[in-house]
């Protein structure tokens, strides 16, 4: 039966009794042999110590806060601008031009040839193309069964020549059907002045783009003649201006009945073109390839009409992500050089940790945790000053003209801007507080507390 403990056991002292709650390292009074090692101490104690030696240097911290706050504030302001634009510009392509059009009929043409050795080989597949659309109404009926068809409109295209009391302007007529026109574009939204209903009872009704309707000098209700390809006058009536955003469709087009236009362009069997709205424009391109295979028609989605504007906008997506991440770059470059010296001036203390039980893990964890604490402050308060920005540089106004009409800043609003900057702001404070980090770990203990007399 074991005796009691001794007097000189009590007052054996114990390490365990400090602020971060280190454990102890110590020997047993049974005999001089060893105690079983001590448990490992947990994440806790690492971060309240992180968290000390985070503000222990409070200059070198507001410095790093400062260029992750600006780094992701910055991005995300940016990409809201660039993609608010992007959508804006795509918005306007769907409301009058559609997600798909289709046009001329094609018939497809193969050429062989017969090598000298009696080989034969197929030669590249061409159409051959006859203009226009002569069963439109059938095409519209078997398109409208698709469930991603919402609406169809046929539209007669010509260039024609618009005279009015103080201008002559060669220009794009259109004829269109207009209860189908609003239903495929945003035709209803793009009037300023006029009436619709004006127009719908007028039989020689016209539609003048603003930019158009400023060159030649005239307003709703004035008369303009049009000159048709054969010579042939016929005048038209005013009755609404529109903006549809693009600056070639409104100082170029101008649209009438369907029917006027078929007459004056000497069309009367033909559509030019129809265009197709879709409820998920994003598969125009699947679609327009199946459309072509079951009508014969050459067809365009939106995607291929406007690949070259497209790329631009992506371009500059990607280059202001770029621009604005060098922010977080130069914040995570100022946050390793603290946590270096934040080593340098901790070595003593960081050997105390090491020979009171605390692992090379622990040591890195109190670290790395220095960056997480600045990477989550600083994060949360670039996205919030992030969305301010974004706010205020929404109500700028400025005049924006070229391949849109518009008179503020647009931007768009995305949870996926602010995940994107977190993580890139993540990323490189992390980086940048592992090497630091592995160092200390590193370090060690016994030389250290020789070298300072311990």
């Amino acid at each position: 039966m074991a005796g009691p403990v001794s007097t000189a056991e009590e007052a054996e002292p114990s390490l365990a009794t400090t602020d971060a709650g280190l454990a102890p390292v110590a020997g047993s009074s049974d005999g001089g042999s060893a105690r079983p090692p001590a448990a490992a101490p947990s994440l806790g104690p690492a971060l309240f110590i992180g968290l000390r030696f985070t503000t222990s240097r409070k200059r070198s911290l507001i410095l790093s806060l400062m260029g992750v706050i600006f780094g992701v504030a910055f991005f995300v302001c940016t990409q809201a601008q660039t993609q608010g634009f992007q959508q804006y510009f795509i918005k306007t392509i769907l409301g009058t031009s559609g997600a798909i059009v289709m046009s001329d009929r094609f018939q497809a043409r193969y050429t062989s040839f017969e090598g000298m050795e009696g080989t034969k080989s197929s030669g590249q597949q061409r159409r051959k193309y006859y203009e226009g659309i002569t069963d439109a109404d059938e095409i519209m009926r078997v398109a409208r069964t698709f469930s991603n068809v919402v609406a169809c409109a046929p539209i007669v295209q010509g260039s024609v020549t618009i005279s009015s009391d103080f201008q002559t302007e060669v220009v794009t007529l259109q004829g269109i059907e207009l209860a189908q026109q609003l239903r495929a574009t945003s035709l209803r939204e793009q009037i300023i002045a006029g009436s619709l209903d004006t127009y719908r009872n007028h039989p020689a009704g016209m539609m003048l783009g603003k930019l158009l309707a400023d060159k030649l000098q005239i307003r709703v209700g004035a008369n303009v003649t049009l000159l048709g390809t054969d010579g042939e006058k016929k005048t038209f009536t005013v009755c609404a201006i529109f903006r549809s955003g693009n600056n070639i469709i409104d100082e170029r087009y101008g649209y009438v009945p369907l029917r006027a236009a078929q007459a004056l362009l000497k069309k009367p069997f033909l559509v030019s073109k129809i265009i197709f709205k879709l409820r998920d424009p994003d598969r125009a391109p699947s679609l327009t390839a199946h459309f072509e295979r079951l009508f014969g028609h050459n067809a365009r989605s939106w995607q291929e009409r406007e690949q070259g504007n497209l790329a631009i906008f992506s371009t500059l997506r990607l280059s202001a992500a770029i621009t604005v991440s060098l922010f977080i770059v130069v914040a995570g470059a100022l946050i390793f050089n603290t946590l270096t010296m934040t080593v340098l001036d901790k070595i003593r203390e960081i050997a105390i940790l090491r020979s009171m039980g605390y692992r090379r893990f622990d040591i890195s964890a109190i670290f790395l945790f220095q960056g997480f604490i600045i990477a989550t402050l600083g994060s949360t308060l670039g996205a919030a000053f992030g969305a301010l920005m974004t706010y205020l540089i929404s109500l700028i106004k400025v005049k924006v003209t070229g391949f849109f009409y518009t008179e503020h800043f647009i931007v768009a609003w995305s949870w996926w801007h602010y995940i994107y900057a977190w993580l890139i702001a993540f990323a490189a404070v992390l980086i940048a507080s592992y090497f630091p980090a592995r160092r200390a770990a590193n370090l060690a203990p016994v030389a250290i507390l020789r070298g300072s007399g311990q």
